[in-house]
């Protein structure tokens, strides 16, 4: 195993050399001929390769063409099916549908690592779906349970009960998984020596500092440390310097925050590559939130005086600003990443500039994904603008074609057509649905009192 993981990681330097050349393809290739090699190289392997993925994205590599699912769906073995959906990922990846196809892989062929760290992935695009998908918890459950992650399956198997409360089967497998949580930790009662069990520790620890938003000190020097070391062994790969940009930045402090701006700066300069810059704009965005945080904490029950309330209004506005470029510069750099357009829409509509706005959530609105949030915003435009009636029909169609008309586009959908309603004096089909609103939602926004307005003109004249 371990002389096959040298001669991936042989492959994945040559990989990554070919992916600084935007020869993303090729550079795909050569990870999956690494990864034939050793299925469960995380951090050499399938990190870099789902970095690599998301940059040959937003330059606008295609998806995977007909024939290459034709060739890469399903497999003999566990792992021919993991290599075949961790391709069609790097083509795609934001398709859950592969990404789920290599979990069910990972587990299968025990690929532990691979599997909790593409588990996460799943997890966190789940969570932050307009409508959860109970099968999607479901699979996770079950997928963390077979590789022995007791800890995640019951957090998996919470959030499908969350969707399914009464459901007996679900409430009995809690029980179960929750009883093995304890056997989980520090691999007790299992075969193997305690330096393995140390070793793999050790490893998990890891990967979860690179994730989490509150790091202790230890475990973010150990991570920078690490950074400048690949850094060093390969200072041109893209890979490298965005690892060590984001360790300094995690840092926080002057010197770090200087050090990552200076090579992000550098990098860009060199290469004229956008994803240097991008990921300057991301961390500066990082530091303002973490400075408005900390003012935000520190006012927290207390009275606000007014040089902190002014110093807090100046890096809001700067937040802002800052925002604003950066979802335009990502939009114009990344063409046909409908999302960008997305959020540079949002901001647009924040700096009140509603006719640059209108024209990104009508092309956001071709991606499936982002049609109905991006109707529902394009609507509010024309509703700020003043055009009611235009604001009615989008509010509308955009009504029929949420998928999850439960969820909370939906709602908002909902709330701005009665907004718009209301603003062309059509009170009675505004009350009538700021009414149904109240009745599955009472505390949403403002509804309660909008129809105590509607109903009661005379107090509020």
């Amino acid at each position: 195993m371990d002389a096959g993981l040298e001669k991936a990681r042989a492959i994945f330097g040559r990989a990554e050399e070919v992916a600084a050349t935007d020869n993303f393809d090729y550079a795909i290739d050569l990870y999956m001929q690494g990864l034939q090699l050793f299925p469960d190289a995380l951090e050499d392997g399938h990190a870099p390769l789902r970095k690599l993925a998301l940059i040959r994205q937003g330059k606008g590599g295609k998806k995977p063409s007909m024939m290459d699912q034709l060739k890469h769906s399903g497999g003999k073995t566990p792992q021919d099916q993991l290599l075949n959906a961790a391709y069609l990922l790097a083509k795609d990846p934001d398709n859950l549908g592969y990404a789920e196809k290599m979990l069910k892989a990972c587990a299968a062929a025990g690929c532990r690592r691979t599997g909790e760290w593409i588990a996460q992935l799943i997890s966190d695009a789940n969570r932050a779906a307009v409508k959860p998908s109970f099968a999607t918890y479901v699979l996770l459950k079950n997928c963390y349970s077979q590789m022995g992650f007791y800890t995640q399956a019951v957090k998996a198997c919470e959030m499908a009960l969350q969707l399914k409360p009464q459901d007996e089967v679900l409430q009995n497998e809690l029980r179960d998984l929750s009883a093995n949580m304890t056997m989980e930790k520090g691999k007790y009662g299992k075969a193997v020596n305690f330096r393995e069990s140390l070793h793999d520790k050790e490893y998990q620890d890891r990967l979860q500092s690179q994730d989490n938003v509150v790091k202790s000190d230890n475990a973010k020097q150990r991570s920078l440390s690490e950074a400048r070391r690949q850094y060093q062994q390969a200072p041109t790969s893209t890979t490298n310097i965005l690892q060590l940009a984001e360790a300094l930045a995690d840092m926080s402090t002057e010197p770090a925050y200087t050090e990552a701006d200076a090579l992000l700066n550098q990098s860009y300069e060199k290469t004229k590559d956008f994803t240097f810059r991008r990921k300057l704009f991301e961390l500066e965005i990082k530091l303002l939130r973490n400075h408005i945080r900390q003012i935000q904490e520190s006012l927290h029950g207390k009275a606000a005086e007014g040089q902190t309330t002014q110093e807090l209004n100046v890096l809001l506005i700067r937040l802002d600003q800052k925002e604003l470029d950066y979802y335009r510069q990502c939009a114009e750099n990344y063409p046909t990443d409908m999302r960008f357009k997305y959020e540079y829409g949002r901001c647009l509509i924040k700096a009140k500039q509603y006719d640059q706005a209108i024209p990104m959530f009508q092309e956001a609105r071709n991606e499936p994904r982002l049609r109905s949030a991006a109707m529902d915003k394009m609507g509010l435009c024309f509703l700020l603008k003043g055009w009611f009636e235009d604001a009615i029909d989008i509010f509308s169609e955009a009504l029929k074609e949420c998928p999850a008309q439960d969820g909370a586009v939906a709602k908002d959908i909902r709330y701005n057509l009665a907004r718009a309603y209301e603003s062309s004096n059509q009170t009675a089909k505004a009350l009538e649905i700021y009414r149904k609103l109240a009745q599955t939602d009472f505390s949403y926004k403002d509804v309660s009192q909008r129809i105590d307005k509607l109903r009661n003109p005379g107090d509020n004249a």
